[in-house]
């Protein structure tokens, strides 16, 4: 099933934890200990935001695209499929995060 959310999220850190919990969610997996991956996306040069994924068992994948242009959050299951979209009112200001531990 496919839902829109809107939410505001004023900090990167507010951002992160809003994707990998709803990613983690989505599977019934435990925040804490799974692998959790940000990228930053860019285009000539330019950084556009952020592509973020888990890794849970059985090769299972998840993932979430911000595109801070258009202050959105697409989530996508393993197979691809859109399942959830997030209109952001607030959104962090878009600038390179160095990838965190975990």
């Amino acid at each position: 099933m496919h839902t829109k959310t809107t939410t505001a999220l004023a900090t990167f850190d507010d951002l992160v934890h809003y994707v990998r919990a709803t990613l983690c969610q989505r599977d019934n997996l435990d925040y804490d200990l799974t692998p959790f991956v940000r990228t930053p996306l860019k285009r000539r040069d330019e950084l556009w935001g952020y592509a973020f994924h888990v890794e849970g068992p059985r090769m299972l994948r998840t993932s979430a695209v911000w595109s801070a242009k258009d202050d959105k959050i697409l989530f996508y299951n393993s197979v691809g499929e859109r399942f959830h979209d997030v209109h952001l009112t607030e959104s962090p200001d878009l600038v390179v995060h160095e990838p965190a531990g975990n």
